[in-house]
């Protein structure tokens, strides 16, 4: 099973982004899926998280400027961000809960800056 994350870059300020990780490889079923981040010099936090039936929850930090949703016939959770700020920046991984086993992506940059 592999977590391919996509979606990161660099924007401005007030910006949007969004994006993408899909689960591939010999999968029954998947249960929470999320996004986490890492700033340098920071430990990995949550931003936010979603279960299969579609309950979601958010970091403080995030709310109401990123929305997280998934397809499940696609093995995909996306993130929605807007209104990003500078310390958005950091390495943006997600995490699988596949038949009862955690995956992680390799992690994609968003960079927020003028």
């Amino acid at each position: 099973v592999q977590l391919q994350a996509s979606g990161g870059g660099l924007v401005q300020p007030g910006g949007s982004l969004r994006l993408s990780c899909a689960a591939s490889g010999s999968i029954f079923s998947i249960d929470g899926m999320g996004w986490y981040r890492q700033a340098p010099g920071k430990q990995r936090e949550l931003v936010a998280q979603i279960t299969s039936a579609g309950s979601t929850t958010y970091a403080d930090s995030v709310k109401g400027r990123f929305a997280i949703s998934r397809a499940n016939a696609k093995n995909t959770v996306y993130l929605q961000m807007i209104s990003l700020k500078p310390e958005d920046t950091a390495v943006y991984y997600c995490r699988g809960s596949v038949d009862g086993y955690d995956y992680w992506g390799q992690g994609t940059q968003v960079t927020v800056s003028s």
